[in-house]
């Protein structure tokens, strides 16, 4: 009897560490108090995704000194911490405030045309992209006028183990876990879809703005990829630029 009464114990704490837990909210709107449907949450160290619903209501996985990133179309995105009294109460109210929006000046390309198509077509210059391919690797890298100095890029991230890919990806292991963790949060993956402002790769890995460019150049994208792509898709970039740094590293 006193065995089963120790095992019964040692499951039932077992159970109680295993047990996630969750934050819930209310987001409103800073001005008018009304509630902000799909707006998106983002744990930043857990990598899991919510989006609020209809009467700005969300739950999401956290535990605390957890971040989340809290954003929406047309509001400023804000970090909350996750704290004690948060988890205790189960219920907090988190207020976003509209982004304030200024026409930007269209520029327009300094060429002169005719109207006749046949000899626009001529004097518009057409940028040439070139993709190379290395023995072994299922991906290909993009070069051309888009990406200056691909090739050299590639063979230099070959043969210089010392450079920004071996400072990225050899000192932040945990951080690089999070990549396979994202494909298993669909919520996490259709906010990450819609997003363009790489404010949650910032908080993931723990890098700037600058170092995300460079590990793209290093990883040979091109400059219309970085500009145009959103998170999910950079996100996916750099996790197949990891699987091959294993791979070279191996050999």
């Amino acid at each position: 009897m006193r065995y089963f009464t120790v095992f019964f114990l040692f499951i039932f704490t077992l159970s109680g560490f295993s047990q996630e837990t969750s934050v819930k909210g209310t987001i409103i709107n800073d001005n008018t108090l009304l509630p902000i449907w799909n707006a998106n949450i983002v744990n930043t160290n857990k990598v899991r995704g919510a989006i609020s619903d209809s009467k700005g209501n969300f739950e999401i996985n956290a535990d605390v000194n957890d971040i989340l990133l809290i954003s929406c179309l047309g509001f400023q995105s804000i970090e909350i911490k996750v704290t004690n009294d948060w988890i205790k109460s189960q219920n907090s109210r988190i207020k976003l405030t509209e982004k304030a929006y200024a026409l930007e000046e269209i520029v327009i390309p300094p060429y002169t045309l005719t109207g006749y198509l046949e000899v626009d077509a001529k004097l518009i210059p057409e940028r040439e992209n070139y993709w190379y391919s290395i023995a072994g690797l299922t991906k290909r890298y993009e070069g051309g006028e888009n990406s200056p100095n691909a090739f050299n890029r590639v063979m230099g991230s070959l043969f210089n183990p010392a450079d920004a890919l071996y400072n990225f990806f050899g000192k932040r292991p945990k951080e690089l876990k999070k990549l396979r963790e994202i494909r298993s949060d669909e919520n996490l993956r259709n906010i990450l879809q819609n997003k363009y402002d790489r404010q949650a790769i910032y908080l993931m890995f723990g890098i700037n703005e600058k170092e995300l460019l460079e590990i793209l150049e290093r990883c040979n994208y091109s400059e219309a990829f970085t500009k145009s792509a959103n998170d999910l898709q950079v996100l996916d970039a750099i996790n197949g630029c990891y699987e091959e740094y294993k791979i070279l590293k191996k050999k």
